[in-house]
């Protein structure tokens, strides 16, 4: 084991004890090399480059900002393969949170995150990943067929129809 000597300002050393409190560690040097190993793995997920990941985009934006909601929605539909899902929170007056579901090749990812961090009235903005094997082949006991491929979706293909309902009032003579 090698030792390392850092200086920090004095907010950080009191996170980190605030930190090393809650989680139960012992001492300053084995709660640090923990948040070095997590922060290494999240830098190792971003930048491999050949896997595909599913992450979380959650971002903190003005929405009185000039233009904002319509760019981040431009930006989402010219990438419809990675966005799964995007949860929306009013927080106040001025922010909403949005929490949005990427799926894709890292760097698909990572390019699409970072820019939308960096649009101008995003304030706040963080992605986490996670890596994920290949959609392995199974069967539904749907009618209908679920793509779980991890390649992007065509979202202006034609989609399977889906069943119809029996015998509920309303709905159709079956």
């Amino acid at each position: 084991m090698q030792r390392v000597t850092i200086t920090i300002d004095d907010d950080l050393a009191a996170e980190i004890d605030a930190f090393m409190r809650a989680r139960g560690y012992a001492n300053r040097s084995e709660a640090i090399r923990d948040l070095a190993r997590s922060g290494l793995s999240q830098s190792d997920l971003e930048v491999a480059q050949d896997r595909h990941c599913v992450a979380t985009l959650s971002y903190v934006y003005d929405h009185a900002a000039r233009e904002l909601p319509k760019r981040l929605t431009q930006d989402f539909h010219a990438h419809p393969g990675l966005a799964q899902a995007t949860l929306h929170v009013h927080l106040d007056h001025d922010s909403c949170l949005e929490v949005t579901v990427l799926k894709g090749r890292s760097t698909d990812v990572k390019a699409f995150a970072d820019h939308v961090i960096a649009e101008r009235g995003v304030r706040h903005g963080h992605i986490a990943y996670m890596p994920v094997d290949a959609a392995r082949p199974h069967e539904h006991r749907r009618r209908y067929r679920r793509d779980h491929s991890l390649a992007p979706v065509d979202r202006n293909s034609a989609l399977p129809a889906l069943p119809r309902m029996r015998g509920r009032a309303g709905r159709g003579s079956d």
